[in-house]
């Protein structure tokens, strides 16, 4: 009995590491073919390599894969689903990352459906209900915050911060930023990429939501390019598109380490980030004897949190929600009013206050011929 249970816990075993190699784009073991792990929810992950992010690729390998990954495709229902969920609201602390997680499941499944593998996807069951999202607020950091942050971080890199703090990109999309994306005449920038990593291996990707934006860059940003261009003149970069697969493409960026190279998130955050959080105080240092990488966690202080001050800026001068979103590229003004509302301190007094100057002492003579106090209505 032993015995068989070892064995079939070897074959588990070997079916999660083929998983998880195909997923890295990493080849096959002599003799074992793809189709061996067909029928399975994790084999339809199989048949997406390269086009999972870090992110992604990590929340299917550690909370999907575990509890659902050996039942097959047909097989999962709508109680499996509930099931997932309960376990999930009890292990999984952040709601939003619980909502992350059941995204990514139901992605795969809807490949499965689309692949005739699957007639529906479960996850659309109704009662299948998921984690309601939380009304979350964004948090910004005061203006000299930011500044002091941007004056900090070593020159070569500033421009991360200026784009970041006065156009809202995100950092992958700085990153992926190119002279040619520059319109100084019209006073904007062009939106058209971003750089990802999968397993530490860069590729070039659309920005997120696979939506391309214009955006709108304030003189002092424009200068600040200029500048930049002038003393780190832009590099030709080769990278593949799409995946780490993918036809490789050649772009000139105007970000790039000191050896030419596109600049990797999670590098440029543990040796630029966060030495310069480290420097003005935002973060505490580095724990006495801890290597140059062994940073704690700071998710509410990465390059992410100019982006929110950036949309604070803007809301607290009075730009529209609805043009916000778009610069921002926000699938929806209502997700961006939930977020970032606390930062209209005015909302409601401008409408107040138009109200009260058409009552008020100038209502009398401004009164419409078809108002009741007119004159011409009596």
């Amino acid at each position: 009995m032993f015995g068989a249970m070892e064995a079939g816990r070897s074959v588990v075993a070997d079916e999660d590491e083929e998983m998880i190699a195909l997923v890295q784009g990493q080849p096959q073991r002599p003799g074992r073919r793809r189709g061996d792990l067909d029928g399975r929810l994790r084999s339809t992950l199989l048949f997406q390599p390269g086009v999972v992010q870090d992110g992604q690729e990590r929340r299917t390998r550690l909370h999907i894969v575990p509890y659902l990954g050996q039942l097959p495709l047909r097989n999962i229902a709508a109680t499996d689903l509930r099931t997932f969920i309960t376990k999930l609201e009890s292990t999984v602390a952040s709601v939003d990352y619980q909502r992350g997680i059941l995204s990514e499941l139901s992605s795969i499944l809807e490949a499965a459906v689309d692949d005739k593998r699957l007639a529906r996807n479960p996850m659309h069951a109704k009662s299948v209900r998921w984690p309601k999202p939380p009304r979350e607020r964004r948090d910004a950091w005061p203006i000299a915050t930011a500044l002091r942050v941007r004056d900090a971080i070593n020159p070569r890199h500033r421009i991360a911060v200026v784009v970041g703090l006065g156009c809202g990109l995100r950092q992958g999309e700085v990153f992926g930023l190119s002279p040619e994306d520059i319109d100084y005449e019209r006073g904007v920038l062009h939106v058209r990429r971003q750089v990802q990593a999968i397993h530490g291996r860069l590729y070039l990707a659309l920005p997120k939501g696979k939506k391309i934006r214009t955006v709108d860059m304030p003189l002092s940003v424009a200068g600040e390019l200029k500048r930049h261009i002038e003393a780190f003149p832009p590099v030709e970069v080769e990278l593949p598109w799409g995946k780490p697969e993918g036809e490789r493409k050649k772009v000139s960026l105007l970000l790039t380490t000191r050896f030419g190279n596109a600049v990797a998130v999670n590098t440029w955050n543990t040796y630029t980030w966060k030495p310069a959080l480290a420097q003005v105080g935002v973060i505490r240092p580095r724990a006495e004897g801890a290597k140059a990488w062994q940073w704690a966690a700071a998710p509410k202080d990465g390059f992410h949190v100019l982006r929110h001050t950036y949309a604070s800026i803007m809301l607290e001068a009075g730009e529209s929600v609805v043009t916000l979103a778009r610069w921002l590229g926000r699938s929806s003004p209502a997700i961006t009013l939930g977020y970032y509302a606390h930062f209209m301190p005015e909302a409601g007094s401008k409408g107040r206050g138009t109200i009260d100057g058409l009552l008020g002492e100038r209502g009398e003579r401004h009164a419409s011929r078809n108002s009741p106090d007119s004159p011409q209505h009596r």
